[in-house]
């Protein structure tokens, strides 16, 4: 299964390219607004492009505004393409069961065949034991779960999950996550979502969208290791500087310096990225003493914990810190701090 897709909206300020390979799960990420529900809509049939066309294993699903060619659109329940969104959206007049096996009647198969289709599925998501519940009687994970079985039993060649954690609580997400990730297994999917994890667990590759445009992709660990967008290495929970190189660092626009370890050749002047992680800085109150390289005046905007940690978060750059260490510096937002961040622990390559 191969997935092919250029689309323009012009009202939206989209213009995309997407691929997705055989037996590939593609992350979408990006920021609020930056178009990642459009490209779904697109895919999906929900939306359609002022341009643009998409194949599904060498299907023409729409190909559209380019002159001297007839228009083709296939509407969206004969695109072979499953939308499973935030809310399981399910019939609230049906079992459990008969959910399921909505998908399957409807293309036409025997009532007892999509009974037995369904109770497959079911098996599948790990909800046998809620074959006969009502979609009121059913919590939101094991609704989230039925939803999944309803999407596979229809047997769609791509399968698309916008943010299918959303509307879950963090209690329940984890074992949702871990089933998608086995039943998702040799299967085409795109799963637009915010959270690194699903990304890490779930996708075989990335692509961020900013602005209406893809921005960056690759294969998730890399990308996520060693992004090249702000919001890539937001997600990643990395500190970036962009900038260009200059010595043994790279010189923010803004006039921020600073040294690290090139990974790749990087000649003088080319556009370059610092990356660090938080807790490689170290926080002072006063610029500390000996050989450290990297010191960076700055001011606290929010201090955020994260488990036995606390996050120290400035206008551009993080630190993590111990809840002592916030005691014993005495931090609090708005407070002017030095951050330290050795050399050693800043990786440098080509923007």
């Amino acid at each position: 299964m191969t997935f092919e897709l250029t689309g323009a909206v012009r009202e939206r300020g989209v213009d995309l390219s997407l691929h997705v390979d055989t037996a590939e799960v593609l992350a979408v990420l990006g920021p609020n607004g930056s178009g990642k529900s459009t490209a779904m809509s697109l895919i999906a049939g929900l939306l359609r492009p002022d341009s643009g066309t998409a194949s599904l294993d060498g299907r023409v699903l729409f190909d559209l505004g380019r002159p001297g060619r007839a228009h083709v659109w296939v509407p969206p329940h004969a695109r072979g393409v499953a939308l499973l969104a935030q809310e399981p959206l399910l019939f609230p007049h049906l079992s459990a069961l008969d959910n399921v096996a909505f998908g399957p009647r409807s293309v036409g198969r025997q009532r007892s065949a999509s009974r037995a289709v369904a109770q497959r599925w079911l098996a599948e998501v790990d909800a046998e034991e809620y074959a006969d519940r009502k979609p009121a009687q059913l919590s939101g994970g094991q609704a989230q779960r039925i939803a999944v079985a309803r999407a596979l039993a229809a047997d769609p060649r791509l399968l698309l999950l916008d943010e299918p954690m959303a509307a879950l609580d963090v209690a329940v997400a984890p074992a949702v996550r871990q089933m998608l990730r086995r039943v998702l297994h040799d299967r085409s999917a795109v799963i637009v979502t915010h959270d690194v994890l699903d990304a890490l667990l779930l996708a075989d590759r990335v692509v961020v969208i900013d602005g209406g445009r893809v921005v960056e992709e690759g294969p998730t660990a890399q990308l996520l290791a060693r992004p090249r967008s702000a919001f890539a290495a937001r997600i990643a929970g990395l500190n970036m500087v962009r900038g260009r190189r200059e010595g043994h660092g790279v010189r923010s626009h803004d006039g921020l310096f600073v040294e690290g370890l090139a990974e790749e050749p990087v000649a003088e002047g080319q556009e370059a990225l610092a990356v660090f992680r938080p807790s490689a800085v170290g926080v002072y109150r006063e610029p500390p003493g000996g050989s450290l390289r990297n010191v960076i005046s700055v001011t606290i905007t929010e201090l955020e914990p994260q488990g036995d940690q606390v996050r120290v978060r400035t206008a551009d750059l993080s630190a993590d810190v111990t809840v002592a260490a916030v005691a014993e510096l005495d931090l609090a937002p708005q407070t002017p701090v030095v951050f330290g961040v050795k050399a050693s622990e800043v990786a440098i390559y080509r923007a």
